[in-house]
This record gives structure tokens, C-alpha cells and sequence, in this order.
């Protein structure tokens, strides 16, 4: 088996700042924040979950568009042509993304959520806490995958032609997805809003950033689009803490009331970021790829599109949903385990890059 003997010449990186830092705190407060204030004022968020349309809850959706339209304003869909720099890691990143992340967790959701644990949850919301988790694995992550990138020294090149072409992958692949795994688990599939789900949350915003980075880039060139870059950098982690506390406080009262069943929840969360992880990373090493594409490959493959997975399940299955309630408690789960991975990756560098170990 042939191996990437050159290593990418990457671009400088930015200096890490203190929202990347720490992270793990800020996502910590804001939990706390979300379900503190979601038991002390609970008929605030009763009132915010009313203002909806179309069972879309605006405020919500709001939120998530300020959050991902400035990250998706970064993508340059020309980097769709370097995809054959790094195609065996893309095609790595591809396999785990569209082929066994959404069917693992169907499966890992079927087994421990519908047989082992169902014991122990309520009946009634056995067949939402699936549809949740099914929610939450079809869809790659495409927003926090540049700082997970960043993190672990990805090759910034791969990075952005990958979440390029999961996004367009997407815009065709999440609705389809998700109706085969809802109908296998037996759920019936309301299409009509699946598909406004995929329209407001994948599709509408990669158009709108495209055609305002196109915008920027014919007006004022990089320079242009560094400077709203740079003012939307505050406003996109903002909204990304304020639909945390949001989220964890539309689910408050059911989180303090519930703590077994979100730990029971977070068991096959947990597995499946691991395992795809993992998976990701061999394969990666079995083909040859350079470490700084199979890091970044790493985390792709086990990250996931949160936000697109909770404004889904609000959208499809309502706020109070055994759905919403299991995308929120992957948001718990997700962020410290990718930050375990990224520790780990880097950790076993060494190990990844000796060509006598395991190399095909």
C-alpha cells in the first residue's frame, strides 16, 4: 500500500482564542445556566417555545442561522477541487459520514434504547429518543469541525474541501437518510417538514453565506470578507452559547427530573463518537493517509451537525419531544468526547506515523 510520504504545507493558523481555549467550560456554564434557569423560570420558556411557525420554533431558528451562516460563510466551495490532493482521506471521511454513522447509531439506538434499557425509560418515548439519535448521526458536523481542526493541527486544505462537500452532500443526502431509518425504527416520517427543516437549516443558509461571500470577495476582495469575518466571530459565539442555554432550558425540568434517562441516553451517543471515530482513524493509518488529514478525518467522522439535528427534532417531533430531549443530551455528551479525541490523536502521533506498525 502506497503512503502519503509529503506531508501538506498548511497555511499560518490563527492564534487559538479564549473561546476555543476553554471551550469545555463556556459549554459547561451554559448547561448549568439552561437547565438552572429552565427550573427557576420555567413559564419563560414555556413562552418562548410557543413563538413558532409551521412547528418551526423561531427563536430557535434564529439563533441557529447566526450561528452557521458565519461559519458557512468561510467555506469556498473552489475548494471542492482539492478534494484529489487528499481523496484518500475524503473518501474515509465520505464512508464514515454517509455509510456507517447514521446506520450504527439506528442500530446502537435500536439495541440500547429499544431492548436493553427500555425497562427503564418511558414507553411512551422510546420510539422519539430513537428518532432523536437517528437525527443527530445523519448529519456531519460542519461548523465546529474548524476548531476541532484547529485543535488537533488538521490540515486546514482537507478541512474546508471536506465540510464543503459534506454540505453539498447533504443538501441531497439528510432528508432521505433520515426518512429510510425513521421508517425502518417504525416512525412515521412527517415529509413535509423534514424536507422545510433541510430547506431552512442546510439549504437556504449555504446559498445566503455563498452569494454574500461571493459578494464580499467581488467588492472588496479578502480583506472584505477577513472584516466581517472578524465581526461575526462574536455574534456566531453567541448564538452558539445562547442556543445552548436555550436548549438546555426548554429541557430543564425533564434534566433534573430525568438524570437516569439522559445518562442511559448518552450510552450509545458515547459509543458511536468513539467507534466512528476510531474507525476513521485505522482506516485512515490502513490507507496511507498523512496524520494531519486522518486527525481532522477523525473528528469529522465522529462529529456531528447539532444544530441541524435540534431545530429537526423542535421541527418534526416538538420542544417537549423525547427527540429534542436526546439531540440536546448529544450536545452534552459530544463536545467533551471530541475533545477527549483530539487529545488522543494527538497522543498517538507517533504511533500513526510509524511505518512499521500495522502499515499495509
Amino acid at each position: 500500500m502506497t503512503t502519503d510520504v509529503q506531508q501538506p504545507v498548511a497555511p499560518a493558523r490563527p492564534a487559538m482564542g479564549t473561546f476555543e481555549r476553554y471551550l469545555s467550560v463556556w459549554v459547561a456554564l451554559c448547561i448549568v445556566a439552561g437547565v438552572g434557569l429552565g427550573h427557576l423560570v420555567p413559564d419563560l420558556f414555556q413562552a418562548i417555545a410557543t413563538v413558532e411557525l409551521a412547528r418551526v420554533n423561531l427563536p430557535v431558528a434564529v439563533l441557529i442561522w447566526l450561528m452557521i451562516v458565519p461559519m458557512l460563510l468561510k467555506i469556498d466551495f473552489t475548494a471542492l477541487g482539492q478534494v484529489r490532493e487528499h481523496w484518500r482521506g475524503v473518501g474515509v471521511t465520505l464512508f464514515i459520514n454517509w455509510a456507517v454513522k447514521p446506520f450504527s447509531m439506528a442500530l446502537l439506538g435500536t439495541v440500547f434504547i429499544g431492548h436493553l434499557f427500555a425497562p427503564l425509560l418511558p414507553q411512551d418515548q422510546i420510539a422519539s429518543y430513537i428518532a432523536g439519535l437517528i437525527l443527530l448521526a445523519a448529519a456531519p458536523c460542519t461548523a465546529m469541525v474548524f476548531v476541532w481542526s484547529n485543535l488537533c493541527e488538521g490540515e486546514p486544505h482537507y478541512t474546508l474541501s471536506q465540510v464543503a462537500l459534506n454540505d453539498l452532500v447533504m443538501v441531497f443526502a439528510f432528508a432521505p437518510i433520515v426518512g429510510l431509518l425513521l421508517g425502518v425504527a417504525s416512525i412515521t416520517v412527517p415529509w413535509d417538514t423534514l424536507l422545510l427543516s433541510v430547506v431552512l437549516y442546510i439549504v437556504i443558509p449555504v446559498i445566503g453565506a455563498q452569494l454574500w461571500r461571493r459578494s464580499l470577495l467581488a467588492s472588496g476582495g479578502e480583506t472584505a470578507l477577513k472584516r466581517v469575518l472578524d465581526r461575526l466571530q462574536p455574534v456566531s459565539l453567541v448564538a452558539l452559547l445562547a442556543t445552548l442555554v436555550l436548549l438546555f432550558g426548554f429541557q430543564g425540568e425533564r434534566i433534573l427530573a430525568q438524570p437516569l434517562v439522559i445518562l442511559l441516553l448518552a450510552v450509545p451517543i458515547l459509543i458511536q463518537v468513539y467507534f466512528n471515530a476510531g474507525l476513521a482513524y485505522w482506516l485512515s493509518r490502513r490507507f496511507g493517509v498523512a496524520w494531519c488529514v486522518a486527525a481532522p478525518a477523525a473528528l469529522i467522522g465522529a462529529s456531528n451537525f447539532f444544530e441541524l439535528a435540534v431545530a429537526a427534532a423542535i421541527s418534526l417531533f416538538g420542544l417537549g419531544s423525547g427527540a429534542a430531549l436526546a439531540t440536546v443530551v448529544g450536545v452534552l455528551v459530544e463536545v467533551p468526547v471530541i475533545l477527549s479525541v483530539v487529545r488522543i490523536v494527538k497522543a498517538t502521533r507517533s504511533w500513526y506515523e510509524n511505518p512499521g506498525r500495522g502499515r499495509a
